[in-house]
């Protein structure tokens, strides 16, 4: 006798391993112990620009180490001149932007976006936008699937700060930027297709505790796993190894661009 075909129940979808985060300082250890730190193994980059982008409520100083390793093996990088990164979607794009334009003149060739969580998705959108300044971008356990994809306790964080913008903090988003008209296009974008020509690595981990790991996997990118908690992505090994893979790939998408006669960096902002 066939035994009927019963339907599943739904399972609760179980928040991210917050507790995971606590791995930070080993993560920052092993980093520091790695030959990976010191640039071995690492093709010297001959003056790549990049610019980093920090996370939700993180400033530069959390890509300090990797500003120090990115600058060690050939780089030229600029930060993203963010304290806490907590401003309005609308307005950081722009300045964003702006420092991205500034880093591509200065060194003549397209500039490579690396963006941790929140700055990942700031990361996406500058390339949507403005793909004649962007070679690739890099996320670091980013939402791009769903910004609010994430543990409930950061989820509050996110609402404290909509208030505290909401009734006038500077340097704040308010709420109506989470789902109102000043911040539309730029979630419109972060779901529009991505450029071609433009190189895309999401970089993700499945013990990230603050970012559901499925939300890093955009269609449009290719996914590096690596075993990293979240905000320990920005100290990892494993990233940085991923991160110089990705690197070294868009150096020789730039070179073919250039053999073929494409003009890597505009001279005037896009219309």
């Amino acid at each position: 006798m066939s035994i009927p075909h019963l339907p599943q129940p739904r399972l609760p979808k179980l928040p991210p391993p917050l507790w995971r985060e606590g791995r930070i300082p080993l993560e920052a250890a092993s980093l520091l112990r790695d030959p990976i730190y010191n640039g071995d193994g690492v093709r010297g980059a001959g003056g790549q620009p990049v610019l980093l982008i920090p996370g939700f409520l993180a400033g530069d100083d959390s890509l300090g180490l990797m500003t120090r390793w990115l600058r060690r093996t050939g780089h030229q990088t600029r930060s993203a001149g963010m304290r806490w990164n907590t401003d309005c979607s609308g307005k950081t794009l722009d300045r964003l932007i702006e420092r991205t334009e500034e880093l591509a003149e200065r060194h003549g060739r397209r500039v490579v976006l690396v963006g941790q969580s929140r700055g990942g998705t700031f990361a996406r959108v500058m390339a949507v936008q403005r793909p004649d300044l962007v070679s690739g971008i890099i996320t670091l356990g980013s939402p791009l699937i769903s910004s609010f994809d994430i543990h409930p306790v950061v989820r509050m964080h996110v609402r404290v700060v909509g208030a505290l913008g909401t009734l006038g903090a500077p340097g704040m988003f308010s709420l109506s930027c989470l789902r109102g008209e000043c911040c539309e296009p730029f979630r419109n974008d972060l779901q529009a297709p991505f450029p071609k020509d433009v190189g895309f690595v999401s970089i993700y981990s499945k013990s990230d505790g603050v970012v559901r790991w499925r939300s890093c996997l955009d269609p449009a990118a290719k996914h590096v796993e690596v075993n990293a908690s979240h905000c320990g992505m920005a100290v990892n090994p494993g990233a940085y190894r991923a991160m110089a893979t990705a690197l070294e790939r868009f150096r020789r998408r730039e070179r073919k661009r250039t053999a073929a006669g494409i003009i890597p960096m505009p001279t005037a902002k896009a219309a």
